[in-house]
């Protein structure tokens, strides 16, 4: 019966692994000083009676590397992307150009770093609670199993062995992402 709960474990192996994937496309939009597209993926614009990621109502490019350019399919939602982008706490400052938005990426100053290495923490710290999530998920229904009488005592101490080796190995790996990406926001 041990072979039949083998295949949940790897379930649980999966939800941290998307926790950690999570962790880097959040620190994917986190500036480090040169212009990326992806910088702008967490920016939500209010269109159409909603709120619409900002790649639903235009495409984003990059020309040159300390400049975005923002191409608004609609001209009625000009104003709403240029007011999204503003308030996104990136720091960032349009230009508005007809239906196209110029980005100038400015040099970070030592305080700004300092305050998305802040950033970048906090987003670490929600990843290491989702893997722990995920392990107190593993945990109750490990027990469970056990109570119905579908693994043994001794599988059950083994099974949590190895759900907490992937909790230590995930989080692990966000630390690694979040020292990687402190580096590279305080490279000058």
């Amino acid at each position: 019966m041990a072979t039949a709960e083998k295949p949940v474990l790897s379930r649980y192996k999966e939800r941290m692994d998307k926790a950690v994937t999570a962790l880097k496309e959040e620190f994917a939009s986190l500036r480090t000083g040169r212009a990326s597209a992806s910088l702008l993926d967490q920016v939500m614009v209010d269109a159409y009676g909603s709120t619409t990621p900002l790649n639903a109502v235009a495409s984003v490019s990059v020309p040159e590397p300390r400049q975005i350019t923002v191409n608004v399919w609609d001209r009625g939602v000009v104003v709403s992307v240029e007011k999204a982008i503003r308030n996104a706490g990136l720091g960032l400052n349009p230009v508005v150009e007809g239906q196209t938005l110029r980005i100038p990426i400015p040099p970070l100053t030592e305080e700004r770093r300092k305050d998305l290495v802040k950033i970048a923490g906090k987003y670490a710290e929600q990843q290491k609670v989702a893997v722990r999530n995920v392990r107190r998920d593993a945990n109750d229904d490990l027990k469970k199993a056990e109570k119905a009488g579908v693994i043994s005592e001794d599988e059950l101490k083994k099974m949590e062995t190895e759900v907490q080796k992937f909790t230590d190995e995930a989080v692990k790996r966000v630390d690694e992402t979040l020292k990687t990406k402190e580096q590279e926001i305080m490279q000058v």
